[in-house]
Formats: C-alpha cells, structure tokens, sequence
C-alpha cells in the first residue's frame, strides 16, 4: 500500500475519529483538523435534531473537506465520516492527490457506550444506526487501514500506526 500524506479518519459517529486522528497526527508530526467543523450550520441544526442528512445535505461538505486536504501542504489528517464510497470518491476527487483512509470500526455496543459518555456533541444516539445502515467498509481497491475499535485507545492508535508507518517502508 503506498504511503499518502494525505490522510482521513472515518466511520460512523461515537468511533473516535477525532481522539484517534488528533493522536495519529501528534504521533506523525502533522496536522489535524475535524471535519466537523466544515459542516454548514444547516447540517449541525438537522443533526442536532436527530435528522439523518441527505446525499445532497452531505455533498458540499465532502467538497470542503476534500478541499481542505488539498490546501494543506504536506501531510495532514482530516476527520470525516466518508461512510460511503461515493462519498469517499468526492474527497478524492477534490484532495488532487491520494488519500488513505484510516477506518475505525467496532461493535454497536462499543459505539452506543462511547457516544452516551459524549457531552455537547450534536449528533445523539438516535442517529447510530441510520449511519451503521449507510455505512460502506473501504474496498480492496481503496487505499485504507483498518483499526477495530473494540481495544484501549492506544492500542487503535498503535496498530494504525505500525500499518501506517509499513506501508512507507
């Protein structure tokens, strides 16, 4: 797997996107940034209100993100649901380079628990298993990592970056 310095922590919410891409960056030197915060206000307001968004709800906010990736120069990690491939395909499309795609997956269970101890976070509960339904694993053909996240937080981090720093090798 060729290395990319372009990298996006994915999968559904409560999965740890955030921690584990902060930490995954710290641990390679570069930057981090959620992807979250490129989400327009309407998007945060549906979700908030336990309203699944839409392709169309999602589409330019996976334009920005992949824009995001490209204004960066050098490597940086991103934090982005990307469930779909479609989805995935439009971050590409719009990062002009290549992008690995560190997926983070784990057991209903193991996401309920983590997304009950969040506070302040706009996306409830309730809207776990509309995204466990859309949610696509990466393909052979894509370049991704996969990490279970049913194991100590650095632990994930570990094995994403024994995968991370192998295929630079």
């Amino acid at each position: 797997m060729p290395l990319t310095g372009k990298f996006v922590v994915m999968g559904v919410s409560g999965c740890g996107k955030s921690s584990v891409g902060a930490a995954v960056a710290d641990k390679l030197g570069i930057g981090y940034f959620d992807g979250d915060d490129l989400h327009p206000p309407e998007n945060i307001e549906k979700m908030s209100r336990g309203i699944p968004l839409t392709d169309a709800d999602r589409s330019p906010w996976l334009v920005r993100v992949g824009q995001r990736l490209a204004a960066f120069e050098g490597p940086v990690v991103i934090g982005c649901s990307a469930l779909k491939r479609t989805y995935r395909d439009i971050i590409r499309d719009n990062a002009g380079e290549s992008v690995c795609f560190l997926h983070l997956e784990g057991s209903r269970e193991t996401l309920v628990k983590r997304m009950a101890k969040r506070l302040g976070h706009f996306m409830p509960v309730s809207l776990l298993d509309s995204q466990l339904a859309t949610l696509e694993p990466p393909g052979l053909d894509e370049t991704a990592i996969t990490a279970d996240i049913d194991q100590p937080f650095d632990q994930i981090v570990e094995a994403l970056m024994e995968q991370i720093l192998e295929g630079s090798a």
